[in-house]
């Protein structure tokens, strides 16, 4: 889950090496954090929050296989 997220962050951003991404796990309940250059943060975000949408759509796509809940959040 976390690997598609860091790919899909690092191909969004202008500096992929600042692209930190840490994920913790509590039983059934999983956050993301995704941390990344405050020059980038805008390009992750996304006009009207529309690209955070869509990663926190496909990441809970993807955690309904391991039967998880997730939270994404995104650092500044």
């Amino acid at each position: 889950m976390e690997n598609a997220v860091k790919f899909i962050v690092k191909n969004l951003v202008n500096n992929p090496n600042d692209v930190v991404i840490d994920r913790v796990d509590d039983k059934n309940f999983v956050t993301i954090k995704i941390s990344v250059n405050k020059d980038d943060l805008g390009k992750v975000i996304g006009k009207n929050g529309k690209i955070a949408t869509a990663i926190r759509t496909l990441v809970k796509a993807l955690a309904r296989h391991e039967n998880k809940h997730v939270n994404v959040k995104i650092c500044d």
